[in-house]
């Protein structure tokens, strides 16, 4: 896998006087092999930086770096893959599941080898391989998830990002696509921004974490250490805000 890696970006939407500034500066990095959790409310700017990482939305500065070097996406492949909040609407309805997922398999495979592969990545996001015939609309929002992850994969990507991919799921299920992050990251040796409103979220599957708010990086550094003893008071809104965490002032850390 690779890092990725975001430098003074700026996202403006608008001109003029409508024109506003959505990410202000943001300055990031997603260590190799790593899950960096992004976390935020509404409107901080979290999926902004996801869109610009991918190329939906224009950089108005800064720059957006994998191992150092721009991302290249010549001959069609996307070393960064995205996994968005709604899984059915980042799936054609019209298509079997199969299909999706092998319209993203890189050029050259053999009809053989796309079936095996999407067999694979089905059997990887823990889907039988008979869903493969199956559309969108017959399966459930979990597994309709699991289906956009695994198509995700099958563009075999150097990083992961996943934008609030659990928010939309019943939060009866919401735990086990948590744990399939968590072990597809460890089997797979995954980089990951793992974009989430939730903090608890953030803490289960992150080892290190940004805190973004109105459009800037308040606070970032191992999730341990942020969530001990959060230096920001909008960190401590969030930790506050975690079922069953105590609502009272934490020390702040000391600073040589």
């Amino acid at each position: 896998m690779s890092e990725l890696r975001l430098e003074g970006v700026t996202v403006r939407f608008g001109s003029g006087r409508s024109e506003t500034t959505a990410v202000d500066d943001v300055s990031l990095t997603v260590p190799d092999g790593e899950v960096l959790g992004l976390v935020g409310e509404s409107g901080s700017g979290k999926s902004t930086i996801a869109r610009a990482a991918v190329g939906l939305v224009p950089l108005a500065a800064g720059r957006i770096l994998l191992d150092g070097a721009p991302i290249d996406v010549r001959h069609g492949r996307r070393p960064l893959q995205m996994v968005f909040q709604d899984p059915y609407s980042s799936l054609d309805p019209r298509m079997t599941i199969g299909a999706s997922i092998a319209e993203i398999l890189p050029r050259g495979l053999r009809r053989a080898e796309r079936r095996d592969e999407v067999v694979r990545l089905l059997e990887l996001v823990h889907l039988d391989a008979t869903r493969a015939q199956a559309y969108p609309g017959q399966l459930s929002g979990g597994q309709r998830q699991r289906v956009a992850i695994a198509r995700a994969l099958a563009g075999r990507p150097d990083v992961l990002i996943a934008d609030e991919i659990t928010s939309a799921l019943d939060v009866s299920i919401q735990g086990s696509m948590l744990n399939l992050v968590r072990e597809l990251q460890a089997e797979l040796g995954l980089s990951i921004l793992f974009i989430s409103h939730n903090l608890a979220v953030v803490r289960y599957v992150a080892s290190r974490v940004a805190v973004m708010s109105g459009g800037r990086i308040v606070e970032e550094g191992p999730t341990t250490d942020v969530l001990a003893d959060p230096q920001d008071p909008y960190t401590q809104q969030l930790l506050a805000a975690i079922p069953g965490r105590s609502a009272e002032p934490v020390s702040r850390r000391s600073h040589p």
